[in-house]
């Protein structure tokens, strides 16, 4: 039989839960409302997520210095250094705190997971439900986080590589070891079981280890070359992977330098602003911060979190450089190519070279 103390303590939990759920926010009188923004680290895909989420809340009537408090700050993907800065800002008493990638938001969770006072809205964060801030998209927050989850489904981005290279058999992918790379290999290996129109590919891995700091990237894709010279004879593309590695400029370079098979990208900028990939399937980053930017406005207008149920990105898109496709041999559909719309590269390379000669 449980306890008088056992039922008490359940009383509270559940009480403590109806209002993380359930409760309109207290306002502060005469006061503006105060918005915190975590980055996980300057540059993409946050740099998009974030530009795009303040213009919407602008557009909404929400503008930092005249009727928004704003403070933001960046970790370079250090998670003691996001969950120090935390637990030193939260006290400030935030309408919502934006968590604008995985890093940041395992922060956020060590730091105030369940915490009424707190309610915190995501962007970028490859898996959520990995990380244990929802239970899924179907159902309302179980907590005191929702948001924007950040990448295109894998089987659709598999899917999209087999459409235009059905040759295709053997997909290279270096990574970090971060924690959005080990939910993102799992997911691969998980489609490459369960769907039967993927189930001849192999998949080949090579992993390097996180490098904290802003300049982290450029150091982590230097650690990469060997890896990707080692797979290119094995492979019959190269894919970026879903992590920070995966979303700078130095990555792509580094393949394109070194590597004689096509490299898929992970974003828009990969493809059309020439860091060297062909092509790209990728979620609309801004379109996520444009997501997140009316979950915010719910927020401050007083609707319940279990009322904002979190989301997949709405908007992906697609990228080809022309130049590159004709390189490899690979054939674009004119469909895709007017879905890709601004985002194809139609510059023409002199004739294909081997890497010595690139």
């Amino acid at each position: 039989m449980r306890s008088r103390s056992g039922f008490l303590r359940a009383a509270a939990m559940l009480a403590f839960a109806a209002g993380v759920l359930t409760s309109a926010w207290p306002a502060r009188a005469g006061d503006m409302p105060r918005l915190l923004i975590i980055d996980s680290q300057d540059g993409e895909p946050y740099l998009s997520a974030r530009k795009a989420l303040l213009m919407s809340l602008e557009s909404l009537g929400y503008v930092p210095g005249r009727t928004l408090e704003l403070t933001r700050h960046s970790i370079g993907n250090d998670r003691a250094r996001a969950e120090a800065l935390l637990a030193e800002e939260l006290p400030r008493r935030y309408d919502v705190v934006v968590i604008n990638g995985t890093v940041a938001a395992m922060a956020a969770k060590a730091v105030a997971f369940g915490s009424p006072e707190h309610r915190f809205v995501f962007a970028c964060v490859t898996d959520p439900v990995g990380l244990g801030l929802i239970d899924g998209f179907d159902r309302p927050p179980k907590a005191n986080f929702t948001g924007v989850c950040f990448p295109v489904p894998v089987a659709s981005r598999l899917k999209f590589v087999l459409d235009l290279m059905p040759g295709v058999r053997t997909i290279g992918m270096v990574c970090s070891d971060m924690p959005q790379s080990v939910s993102y290999r799992r997911w691969l290996e998980e489609a490459l079981k369960t769907d039967r129109q993927l189930s001849n590919l192999k998949l080949m891995i090579r992993t390097v280890e996180l490098i904290p700091g802003e300049d982290g990237t450029r150091r982590m894709a230097e650690a990469a070359e060997s890896h990707v010279r080692e797979l290119d004879p094995l492979v019959d593309v190269h894919l970026s992977p879903n992590d920070q590695l995966g979303m700078e400029r130095a990555f792509a370079e580094t393949v394109w330098r070194v590597a004689t098979k096509p490299l898929i990208g992970i974003g828009r900028r990969d493809v059309v602003e020439g860091w060297g990939a062909t092509m790209s399937i990728y979620p609309s980053d801004a379109g996520a911060g444009r997501q997140c930017a009316r979950m915010i406005r719910q927020l401050l207008e007083g609707v319940p979190m279990r009322d904002i149920p979190p989301q997949w990105p709405r908007e992906n898109g697609f990228a080809f450089d022309l130049s590159k496709t004709a390189r490899f041999g690979i054939t674009v559909p004119i469909p895709l190519l007017e879905l890709a719309g601004e985002n194809v590269v139609r510059a023409v390379d002199p004739a294909p070279q081997t890497r010595e000669a690139r």
